[in-house]
């Protein structure tokens, strides 16, 4: 069966979402000693409360982390669907608590054609959307690391 949306390789877009959840589980224990659990919800909202689940977190030390695995599109191209999941992972982070550190960890995709990876593409157009206290965590799977950006 043909799923043109689906990464190549990948037996579904669900799994390369845990897959990569998995890996930043990994990288920020190695990196950085701080331990995440899966799917940890809180209390967020503008206008009253309501639960959300971040892909990982640790609420003990109130931290909250969204995962994104996405990529240029096969003709070097901004994938404009993907970029309004990641407005929507900021809005999350706006409306949660101040008290919680906030990251955003992403995969490093480099286009050659505009030279820049998708995560300074987005920094670049997307500022005015980016909150103040979220952090951006670029994963290489080259390497194995994560730069904060």
């Amino acid at each position: 069966m043909n799923k043109p949306f689906q990464r190549k390789g990948a037996t579904s877009n669900t799994q390369v979402g845990r897959d990569f959840e998995a890996v930043a589980q990994e990288v920020f224990f190695k990196q950085t000693g701080l331990s995440l659990q899966r799917n940890i919800k809180i209390d967020i909202g503008i206008n009253g409360k309501k639960a959300h689940a971040f892909d990982l977190g640790n609420p003990t030390e109130r931290v909250l982390v969204e995962c994104k695995s996405h990529t240029w599109t096969e003709g070097a191209n901004v994938p404009s669907a993907k970029m309004t999941a990641w407005n929507q992972a900021m809005y999350f982070f706006y409306a949660s608590p101040s008290t919680y550190r906030k990251i955003f960890f992403i995969l490093r995709d480099f286009n050659e054609k505009r030279k820049e990876t998708l995560a300074d593409y987005y920094i670049r157009t997307y500022t005015h959307l980016i909150p103040p206290d979220v952090e951006i965590w670029e994963y290489n799977e080259n390497t194995g690391e994560a730069e904060k950006k």
